[in-house]
């Protein structure tokens, strides 16, 4: 990779993860839009957006677990079958066509989460357990085949169906995330017995700039600024999948 792409993209991801943790989300799809933008080939794209959500999932996951918000009982329905259909889609590789237009329109729904207002809070009701297993195993073979982790659309499946209240909606994604991240990366990586050396180098840049977010965001950022920001890139990148 030559040295001026590394550098726009290590800055990229470092922006992207500070923005996303200093409104509350992960930034898997950020950093798809980034190294899409930056035209990186899907066999690169998927293994480390899958690493990145590993490191910021587990931050989330500590912080909620630590903070109580966490529910096993609402978690484990979901978890279940999507773990080894997240292997099983990180296994798979899309033909790259395939893989650019389901990813752009994943970028384009979750742009569309940042116009999107959650209701008002109010009494939730977990889904059925059926119902429950047959959205964990088919957002886990999604997750494993776009490495987005799953959560952006757990954690409105959530909220919107009155299944969580928001924090423990965020605390079940971010454990949801991270499984799913850790056995789509497993399967990736069995299939191609590699990852892009560069990876690591992000990954470092990931964890500053998700540090730095997560501390400053409430204090001294507008998030209803910093969101359309983040729909806007959302959107570019995800048009230029799916079109190009």
């Amino acid at each position: 990779m030559p040295l001026e792409t590394l550098v726009l993209l290590t800055a990229g991801v470092f922006v992207i993860a500070l923005l996303y943790s200093s409104v509350g989300h992960a930034g898997a799809s950020g950093y798809i839009a980034v190294m899409s933008l930056l035209s990186l080939a899907p066999a690169e794209i998927k293994p480390i957006a899958l690493a990145l959500n590993i490191l910021v999932a587990s931050i989330g996951t500590w912080q909620f677990r630590r903070a109580g918000h966490f529910s096993w009982s609402l978690f484990w329905p979901f978890a279940l079958l999507s773990v080894p259909f997240a292997f099983l889609g990180g296994y798979l590789n899309l033909p790259t066509q395939v893989f650019k237009i389901i990813v752009g329109i994943v970028l384009l729904v979750s742009a569309v989460q940042f116009f999107v207002r959650p209701p008002v809070e109010g009494e939730s009701h977990p889904p059925a357990r059926p119902v429950a297993l047959g959205i964990g195993a088919g957002l886990g073979l999604l997750s494993g085949l776009t490495g987005t982790g799953g959560g952006i659309f757990l954690t409105p499946l959530l909220i919107f169906l009155r299944w969580a209240r928001t924090k423990t909606a965020a605390a079940t994604s971010a454990l949801f995330i991270l499984l799913n991240s850790v056995s789509g990366l497993l399967g990736n990586v069995s299939a191609t017995q590699s990852f892009p050396r560069f990876g690591f180098s992000l990954l470092v840049a990931a964890g500053i700039g998700g540090a730095i977010g997560s501390y400053f965001g409430s204090r001294r950022f507008d998030t209803r600024l910093i969101k359309r920001l983040l729909a806007v890139v959302l959107v570019i990148a995800g048009l230029k999948l799916v079109f190009t």
